[in-house]
């Protein structure tokens, strides 16, 4: 198993605000950092769910992502463990 942890930030779409969001895939394949971190370089801003729903089409496994929003912890969870 392989797990890549990665923190990134993106922009509130609604107010342009900040977002810093976690990130961690699990997988059993091979991903190149440099493609995660692009990848997050790619999207400044979006909604919380749909970023979770575009790294996990780009990337598969099992995918967390948290992040506190106006006060809100959001957790989303994409995915299932391919072991």
């Amino acid at each position: 198993m392989n797990i890549y942890r990665y923190q990134f930030a993106a922009a509130c779409p609604i107010n342009d605000a900040q977002i810093i969001y976690q990130l961690t895939i699990e997988t059993t394949h091979m991903i190149h950092v440099e493609h995660i971190v692009t990848f997050a370089a790619l999207h400044k801003t979006g909604f919380h769910e749909d970023l979770a729903d575009k790294f996990y089409n780009k990337f598969r496994g099992r995918q967390t992502m948290t992040a506190h929003h106006h006060g809100v912890n959001i957790e989303t969870i994409r995915g299932k463990s391919d072991v």
